[in-house]
This record gives structure tokens, sequence and C-alpha cells, in this order.
């Protein structure tokens, strides 16, 4: 098996040098260097030490993976001639990606790899900053950290921030959770001679000069919730917290059943926000939906039924089993395979239809919701009209006998044939992939609109609606319908 030694070169410069690590480099026949911008390998040139640099390969990519992918294959295939000491900066199993892909490869049979020691840029930075890292925090790579990945609670260093450019990045990403002048630390080379520490707001990461591979970025723990608005667990904590002891009587006495009606009316609130074409609108309308979302998986847990945990793991189990086009090998044609393969493996998961066919699909707070439902659902059996054009004729049948009741029937029978016209046109809307309880929504709040502009115009005359004829309200309305579609 080919053998491959890699050594830490540490954090700092060559008087921080460990003597174990010295001797191992000293004694090296083939010795090999990530990259020769650090201080020790100065030092250790001025002493004879011959080493290979693999900066070149930096310079033939334009993101750091492919960099590090090959760096692993060239020590690799140096290998099978001859023992080789790869030397890296700090710890090689501290933000090293060349090492994580040689223990790859030795996992599967290519390289038989021997780690040694140096000291990591973790200590040193730490008695720069005087943190405890006891209290939490997070190491992160400034070439592919996600704001996903940011706990605002903890101290986070980023490393891998070479330049103005990594640098730019990393500012973009954490604008994302803080404030643009929220206070960032660039250390620089802890740990030794030329440490240095240089505390700047945000908005100048990138602004800074010195910026090298020594550099690590250090971002502080928000010192209360007020300053972490956009991480999670603080709306977490402000719902559990009204729920709680000390909190809000009005929220504290809430369950799932007073909460239905807050639910439907914040989903149309947003839905009209959409309608608008608001995007402020539908920050604000998403958050009262989120709301209810919380509030709900709180008295969950505060009943000792569920918690928010189990509804995410839920929906993130569900969105993986039903998307084997992404997540597995499955392959798709279309967006209708898609919704086939879906109804598929629903099926399979909920077994042998036990119950009525229509349970579970009514709707108390929507008849319209409920009609389309009941059809759905029995148009997957197979009770459907085979074309829109059938249901259109039924339509048509369904106003005649309506109007049939309206000349010669009671009360009860007119209300009866009503119902049939409003349940066959809800047919007809899922023909064309309506929604009818959105399109009811929109015609509401259309008409709500328009008449609010009759009610204006009514005022700015100073008089009365009794006051104004039909036709003329009517000419109000035509107005407002103009002025939408001027805009």
């Amino acid at each position: 098996m080919y053998q491959l030694t890699v050594i830490g070169l540490g954090a700092a410069d060559f008087d921080q040098l460990q003597m174990g690590v010295y001797k191992q480099l000293k004694q090296a026949k083939q010795l090999y260097v990530r990259t020769e911008d650090h201080p020790v390998l100065c030092d250790l040139k001025e002493e004879g030490v011959a080493f290979s640099s693999l900066d070149y390969i930096y310079e033939k990519h334009d993101t750091f993976a492919p960099v590090y992918e090959e760096i692993a294959s060239v020590l690799i295939e140096a290998a099978k001639r001859e023992p080789v000491m790869y030397a890296v900066p700090g710890h090689p199993l501290v933000a090293e990606q060349t090492v994580q892909h040689l223990i790859e490869a030795e996992r599967n049979g290519e390289v038989l790899l021997k780690i040694e020691g140096g000291q990591s840029f973790l200590d040193p930075i730490f008695g720069a900053l005087k943190i405890d890292p006891i209290e939490g925090f997070q190491l992160l790579d400034g070439t592919s950290m996600s704001v996903y990945d940011i706990n605002m609670r903890q101290h986070i260093l980023i490393a891998q921030v070479y330049d103005a450019f990594s640098a730019s990045e990393v500012k973009l990403t954490l604008m994302e959770k803080y404030r643009d002048d929220y206070p960032v630390t660039i250390v620089t080379a802890a740990g030794s001679s030329k440490e240095k520490l240089l505390t700047v707001p945000l908005y100048e990461l990138d602004h800074v000069a010195e910026l090298n591979n020594l550099t690590t970025v250090y971002v502080p723990p928000v010192a209360s919730d007020e300053e972490a608005l956009r991480d999670w667990t603080t709306f977490r904590k402000i719902i559990a917290t009204l729920r709680g002891p000390n909190g809000c009587p009005w929220d504290q006495k809430q369950t799932h059943e007073s909460l239905k009606k807050y639910l439907l009316e914040e989903a149309h609130e947003f839905l009209a926000a959409v309608d608008a074409e608001d995007d402020y609108a539908m920050i604000e309308e998403l958050g009262d939906v989120l709301l209810q979302v919380f509030l709900h998986a709180q008295i969950g847990e505060d009943n000792g039924y569920f918690n928010l945990e189990e509804v995410l793991a839920s929906i993130s189990e569900k969105m993986i089993r039903r998307h084997p086009h992404v997540f597995g090998d499955v392959a798709v044609e279309d967006a209708e395979q898609v919704v086939a393969n879906w109804e598929e493996i629903k099926r399979a998961e909920k077994g042998e239809q036990k119950e009525p066919l229509l349970d579970g699909e009514y709707r108390a707070d929507s008849s319209l919701q409920t009609a389309y439902n009941y059809q759905k659902k029995a148009a997957k059996v197979g009770f459907d009209w085979p074309n829109v054009e059938e249901a259109w004729d039924k339509l048509m049948e369904e106003m005649k006998e309506f109007q049939v009741e309206i000349e010669k029937g009671d009360a009860r029978q007119r209300m009866d044939e009503f119902g049939d016209v409003l349940f066959t046109l809800v047919n007809v809307a899922r023909y064309y992939k309506i929604s009818p309880e959105e399109a009811m929504l929109h015609a509401n709040e259309k008409f709500a609109r328009r008449f609010r502009y009759i009610e204006n115009e009514v005022k700015k005359n100073g008089k009365e609606f009794t006051s104004f004829t039909l036709e003329e309200l009517d000419a109000f309305w035509n107005e407002a319908k103009r002025q939408e579609k001027g805009k």
C-alpha cells in the first residue's frame, strides 16, 4: 500500500513550531506543501529543507473544490512512486479539505494515510480573542458557508477568507442575518509575532487591505433577541414566552380549535397579497401564517402531544420520500409524471382504503373547497365526465332545472337546484385547474375594492348613496374597472 504522511505546520511562525513536527520535516525525503504562503516555510527553506509547492494548481481553477480534488490526486500519484510527506497550514484535521479527500481515498483502499500533529489555528485564536469555546462556537468555511449554517447565539469563526472577493461573499451571507454595522473582528496570524486583530462594522469587511491565508473572521454572539430577529430560534422563544406562565393571557388560553378561524383568515389575506402582487404585504401576511403554525406547534408541545421538531421531521421525510426523482434515482420526463409519481407514492403510503372514500375531505369552513375535494376524490376512481364538454352540458342542464324551480318551485326546491348549479360549476373549475375557493376570494376582494371606489366617489360629492341613481353608481363602478385595467 502506498504511504502518505500528512503533517501540520501550525498556525503561527517558526518559533511556535512543535519540535517533533520540525524533526519530521527535516527528515522528509519527498515533501509537498499545499501552499508556500506560510511563515514556517521561509525558515525551513533557509535551513535547506527542500519541498514542492502545489500553489500552481490554484491557478488552474476558478473555484476551490476542484483545486482540493486535484491536490489529493497529485499526492496519491506521487505516493505510488515513493513515500510522501504532505505539509498543510495549522492542523491536518481542522479546516483542511484536501485531507478529507485523502481520508476518503484511504477508505477506498487507494492509499495508506498517516496523520501527524500540528497546532491548529483555533487555540491561538481563542487566546487572541479571549473567548471560551465551551460557550459554544462554530467553525465555518468562508468559501462554502450558507446563511442556514449560522447560529447567531454562538461564537462564529470563519476560515478560508483569503482575499477581498471571499470576504465580500462572507459579508453578503452574514448580512442576511446581521445588521449592516454589526461588529466583526478580523484576526490575522494569531499566536505569532505578527498577530493582528481589527474590529470593523460588517459592511467594511471586504474593504480591509490585509487578508491572506492566515486570516480568520470572528463574529461574536448576539447580545439580545432584538439583534436576532432573523433567527428561527428567536421567534420560537417569543411564542413559548407568550404561552408561558408570565406570558399573554390571550395566547395562553388558545387551543387548536379556537385558532382555526385565524389560520383561515391569515391564509386568505396572504392570497389577497399575492393577487395584489405586493411583496411587502406578502412578507407581513406570511409572517402571520407562520405565527399560526408556531402557535399550533407550541400548543402541541405544551399539551405533551408533539412539538415543532416532529412537525419538521414529518414534512421533511414526506418531501424526500415523495421526490425520488430529486433525492433518489427515479427518472421523470415532465411535471405531469412528477404528479403521477406523487399520487402513486401517496397511495402506497396510505395502503388499502378502508374508510369511505370521501371521509376527511369535508371542510366546515368552506363549502366550495368541500365540493372541490369531493369531486377530485371521486374522479380518481373514475367517477367523472370523460371531457370538459360534458361538464359544460351538465352545467347548462342544471341551470335550466334551476330556472324551472324559480318559476314553479318552492324555496327548498330553489335552494336545492341552485346548489346543484354551484356544485357543477365547481366541477367545471376543476377541469380548468382553477381553485374555486381562491377564485371566490379574488372575486370578493375585487368587489370590495371597486365598491370602496364607489363609496369614495359618493363622499367626494358630499351626498348620500340614495341621492344617486343606479346608473350613476354603475358609472363609478365602470370607472374603477378602467383604472384597474390601466394599471
